[in-house]
């Protein structure tokens, strides 16, 4: 057994018993912990001597106790026993499933000070890990509604659900256990059921909660995790700001009477519902991009708007899912892209084509990439759709894609515009970037530390002139970064 003692350098702790004996798994408590920073994945940030403690669910200055889960060289895991003091910058949370649900988990933290510290962390990445020369970060664009914001939600159907704290305190007899809801953090067989979400307007939590009482009063089984058998698994609500709305059931197993049943119940219940889809899912996975998505009722797509462009959402495709920010972001997009009515624009890992419709009238032609066909037949699509002439997309690799043959046919870059997913872009991407040295590169990410990372790679040509942070989740750690980049002269 060994213990420390409180060192000067380490004045945060008031009191504290850190030991651990020699028994496999026992963990250590750690006493009066003050909370410092917002860190990663939602968790704040307390530190013992040389040590960073991961805490969720706290705010910087609370002063809590701090049961440790998780040991490594040079941090700790733990969660909170009790709480000494409260920070100035708690809230109260509006929502009953705070603590227990995976999402907003910033939300007992008043929302400029989340913003402070999504910037901080935009800083702190750009920094640590890009290790080049920047200059004066932006001030963050806030959203303007912290709730009902997305127009996008997943729900997942369980046989048994997740059975809370306070159920377990009060020891009463549960009878009814089916839920639908959100998985538990770090828990893939446990599902949260969900009373109310205020991340999706109206009539999102109606929808879900209409389905699962009707579900339950016909006795329909609900989705084992572990064992994949069950009717229902799975429930995706799409709205837009259109007022369109698509409802998306996926059946784990092929009852046609019952998907009938259930399909049937949805659209007479809602006759809102613009877009009533399927999709029966025997496989181990979740998802649906591989499966052919049928339509029940109504259109087999919803539509958005966005400065009189309309861009078709099918079940499969991707849309940013903060649809007024989504607006704020590609405006901010382009107007640091700074396009000319000369200039080719090559919009890289382009989606369905929304930043490439987006700005394509203001240049000589856009040029979208992407991996997924059926996202880029959706891109081209939504361009024809709205009588855009001057731009083509393309399928494929982005290293395949880059040939002198195919600079040829589309025209040299003198901007890039580049939106890749959370690991950021592949090193042979970045390479032919350095190749084709265009004049300038707008880099859009939702994961600072990997833009971090090839904003690095991309420093021996390009010099960051502009870094713009954009929330586009809030009471989460998320944060949206705009950078953009200069070829040196």
């Amino acid at each position: 057994m060994w213990s420390f003692l409180v060192r000067e350098s380490a004045p945060n702790i008031s009191i504290f018993a850190l030991f651990m004996g020699r028994k496999k798994g026992r963990h250590p408590l750690i006493e009066g912990l003050e909370i410092v920073d917002a860190g990663a994945e939602g968790k704040a940030i307390g530190r013992l001597d040389e040590k960073v403690v991961f805490v969720p669910y706290v705010v910087p200055g609370d002063v809590v106790d701090v049961q440790v889960t998780k040991k490594r060289k040079n941090y700790l895991e733990g969660r909170v026993t009790k709480i000494h003091t409260k920070s100035e910058k708690r809230v109260t949370p509006v929502c009953s499933h705070f603590g227990t649900c995976g999402g907003c988990k910033w939300q007992n933290l008043g929302y400029e000070d989340q913003l402070f510290y999504k910037q901080k962390q935009v800083n702190d990445h750009l920094t640590r890990i890009g290790k080049i020369e920047l200059p004066e970060i932006q001030p963050i664009v806030g959203s303007p509604a912290t709730e009902y914001y997305r127009n996008k939600l997943e729900f997942t159907f369980a046989h048994s659900r997740w059975v809370t704290e306070e159920e377990i305190v009060e020891d009463e007899e549960i009878t009814e256990r089916r839920a639908l809801g959100f998985h538990i953090p770090g828990r893939f067989d446990k599902i949260l059921d969900v009373e109310h979400c205020f991340l999706q307007g109206d009539p999102s939590n109606a929808v879900r909660l209409a389905i699962k009482a009707f579900a339950v009063e016909n006795d329909l089984s609900f989705y084992n995790l572990r064992e994949h058998t069950g009717l229902l698994r799975n429930l995706i609500i799409r709205t837009t700001n259109t007022k369109q709305l698509m409802v998306l059931v996926c059946f784990g197993e092929l009852q046609e009477d019952n998907i009938g049943l259930v399909m049937e119940h949805l659209k007479g219940k809602f006759p809102e519902i613009t877009s009533l889809m399927y999709v029966v899912n025997t496989k181990q996975n979740d998802t649906i991009y591989d499966l052919d998505v049928k339509c029940f009722d109504g259109n087999d797509h919803i539509v958005e708007e966005m400065e009189g462009l309309k861009f078709k959402i099918g079940p499969k495709s991707f849309f940013q899912t903060n649809s007024t920010m989504a607006l704020k972001l590609y405006e901010i997009t382009r107007e640091l892209a700074d396009i000319q009515k000369d200039d080719v624009v090559y919009d890289l890992y382009t989606g369905t084509g929304t930043i490439a419709n987006f700005v394509a009238k203001y240049a000589k032609h856009v040029v979208g990439i992407e991996s997924v066909p059926e996202a880029i037949e959706d891109a081209k699509l939504n361009s024809k759709n709205n009588g855009i002439a001057n731009a083509s997309f393309y399928a494929g690799d982005m290293k395949d894609i880059f040939t002198a043959e195919f600079i040829n046919e589309n025209g040299r870059p003198t901007v890039i515009i580049t939106d890749p997913p959370r690991a950021g872009m592949h090193t042979n991407v970045i390479e032919v970037m350095l190749e084709l040295e265009a004049a300038r590169i707008v880099y859009v990410s939702c994961n600072a530390a990997t833009q971090a990372r090839d904003l690095q790679l991309l420093d021996p040509k390009y010099r960051v002139s502009k870094v713009q942070p954009v929330d586009m989740f809030p009471h989460t750690h998320h944060v949206e970064n705009v950078v953009v980049l200069e070829l040196k002269k």
